[in-house]
């Protein structure tokens, strides 16, 4: 009786494909497996927000792809990427996905692990800290307290064409309700939008962080009230990738220094 080989398989070989989170950049905050996993790639396919440090970890021998994906930018269409990590495996190549941040976290690692395994290859998945992580406690800020948060809520403000996005009026009645801190990822060209809306539920004094280029040597970082925000970002000069974090947690950023406001300076 003949076998019909796996997709994983061509001329005898087999490849794998492992998605990695690389983190907010710093090579430091890399978990053991995602080091062996960069360290054993033939193939890496690498986002534009993955540090050099990081890529510099990959074998001489290995193939490096860019294939980076930016808001506001030339990106490489998804299904190309796609159908680059399906090719690379079905070779026998041993592919790593590499992305900024956590694969499964705003990462399109769920699109990307649902497609291969449509094909019939199995995926592993390794975690990476995401910027909605590393950028608050790189300012010393908690996302969860028993006095200011009892929970958090991971938010796009970028979404594909033709979908609404979020409910930020419901979102902010939520966040009041609940006591919840908003992290906001790839919310800085619709900031002045979103601010319009979360103050329809939230005071206009709470606290907000902006953090740029997260835990990485570029780090650039504004502390403001909710009302501000837009002319905070405009003012700072500050840009993509930020992450925005939202709530009374702010208050307890260690590196506030003097950009903090008054008002907030003696919030407790």
């Amino acid at each position: 009786m003949t076998t019909t080989p796996r997709p994983t398989e061509c001329n005898g070989l087999q490849g794998t494909c492992t998605l990695v989170g690389a983190g907010p950049g710093d090579p430091e905050l890399l978990t053991l497996r995602a080091v062996r996993a960069i360290e054993a790639a033939t193939v890496l396919l690498v986002d534009d927000l993955v540090s050099e440090a990081i890529v510099a970890l990959a074998p001489r021998r290995a193939r490096v792809v860019r294939v980076g994906k930016r808001g506001g930018c030339q990106s490489t269409p998804q299904a190309f990427i796609e159908k680059l990590m399906l090719m690379a495996v079905q070779e026998g190549e041993t592919v790593v996905r590499l992305k900024g941040g956590d694969p499964f976290i705003f990462g399109r690692g769920g699109e990307e692990a649902e497609h291969l395994r449509a094909a019939g290859i199995a995926v592993e998945v390794v975690n990476g800290i995401t910027a909605g992580l590393a950028g608050p406690t790189a300012l010393g800020i908690p996302l969860t307290h028993r006095d200011h948060a009892h929970g958090v809520l991971l938010v796009t403000g970028h979404t594909k064409p033709g979908d609404p996005g979020p409910d930020w009026r419901q979102l902010a009645a939520t966040a009041h309700a609940a006591r919840l801190t908003l992290v906001i990822y790839m919310g800085m060209a619709g900031a002045a939008q979103i601010q319009r809306e979360l103050l329809t539920g939230l005071h206009a004094s709470t606290p907000v962080a902006i953090i740029q280029h997260a835990s990485g040597s570029g780090q650039r970082h504004a502390i403001t009230t909710l009302d501000q925000l837009a002319d905070t970002i405009q003012c700072e000069g500050l840009g993509s990738p930020s992450v925005i974090v939202v709530g009374d947690v702010v208050q307890g950023a260690s590196a506030m220094a003097d950009n903090v406001p008054a008002a907030l300076r003696h919030a407790g």
